[in-house]
């Protein structure tokens, strides 16, 4: 894996190949941030964690970075310099979420880069 690809995660091959529901459940787990950032994985892994160890992988670091990205967002907000850079943020999460959108579609585990891992 070369550095550039580095910054915008990582991912493997899951041992179990998903299917359809299952991909699909995991896209959602990421693009419904967009809605309901840290309601929409937390909802999906609750209600999938004992049947999908693939849709609850992506749901779990969807959260985990969820989670981060709300964390960021407050430091910044309670710095001076930090509101003028609250867009940074967004734009590097509808990057993020976009790929990781798409590794869950072709059926690969992602790890989001700079994320505190909470949940375990």
């Amino acid at each position: 894996m070369d550095q550039q690809s580095e910054f915008l995660g990582t991912e493997e091959q899951p041992v179990i190949p998903p299917n359809s529901d299952e991909k699909t459940l995991a896209i959602l787990s990421h693009v419904l941030t967009f809605v309901a950032p840290i309601l929409a994985p937390l909802i999906i892994y609750l209600i999938k964690k004992d049947d999908s160890t693939f849709v609850a992988a992506h749901a779990k670091e969807s959260l985990n970075f969820q989670i981060t990205l709300v964390l960021i967002i407050i430091v910044l907000m309670i710095s001076v310099i930090g509101w003028f850079l609250l867009w940074l943020p967004g734009i590097i999460a509808l990057v993020l979420v976009i790929v990781a959108t798409i590794k869950a579609s072709d059926g690969k585990l992602y790890r989001y880069p700079f994320t505190l891992r909470l949940i375990k």
